[in-house]
């Protein structure tokens, strides 16, 4: 594999995120009832879809709970970025491409997976999902902002997992992967991101979001 080339040939691997303390939402969101599953059941099907592996990323304290369709479980860090880099611990070395996701976004089907993946394959260091603003920005010292050149990013966000492991290195934290990367020097791709794949922050928003849940094509062989 290049160094900054294309990602090439290789196993593709998920880490699905699924360690905070739902704060906001009043318990851990994450394990919510969901279209009969958990709410984290879905996002990792559908990254059991797209991936030869699946590395979920747990509160600590459920580090030694067994979970369907995962190869690894292991406990999450005081912040996301300490989290990804858990998991992104016990990828295999070899793996070629790494999806980061988020398990509070069980909407994210395999499309959208398999959108990120590809552009990695054909040459980005990184490839995040992004939706057009439908809202006015302003920054908060009022002035305007032009909504259209910026999109609202969302994951699964994929990387060669080169690049993903060199930007984690130092032990920064960010509000997304791709930023870590983008700030190593790696180049960003946006794809078309879903409307639909809402963030499950509020218990209000799994209303939202269970009208559009569809159940992912069958995992890849292992």
């Amino acid at each position: 594999m290049d160094d900054r080339g294309g990602a090439g040939p290789g196993e593709v691997w998920a880490v699905v995120v699924a360690a905070g303390g739902g704060t906001r939402f009043g318990g851990a969101k994450q394990y919510a009832p969901l279209g009969g599953r958990r709410v984290l059941d879905w996002s990792v099907a559908a990254a059991r879809a797209a991936a030869d592996g699946v590395v979920l990323v747990v509160p600590p304290d459920r580090a030694g709970v067994a979970e369907p369709a995962v190869d690894v479980v292991v406990g999450g860090g005081a912040t996301r970025s300490a989290s990804v880099r858990a998991g992104l611990a016990v990828v295999p070395p070899d793996a070629a491409v790494v999806v980061v996701h988020d398990a509070a976004r069980p909407v994210a089907g395999a499309d959208l997976f398999g959108a990120v993946v590809a552009a990695v394959a054909a040459g980005a260091d990184a490839a995040v999902p992004g939706v057009p603003l439908v809202d006015s920005v302003r920054h908060r010292d009022g002035t305007a902002v032009d909504r259209e050149e910026l999109v609202a990013v969302q994951t699964p966000q994929a990387f060669r997992a080169e690049a993903l492991r060199r930007a984690h290195a130092a032990g920064a934290d960010a509000s997304d992967d791709a930023t870590l990367v983008e700030h190593d020097g790696g180049r960003v791709e946006v794809v078309a991101g879903d409307p639909a794949n809402v963030k499950v922050t509020h218990a209000a928003d799994l209303d939202v979001v269970a009208g559009h849940l569809v159940a992912p094509p069958a995992g890849r062989a292992r």
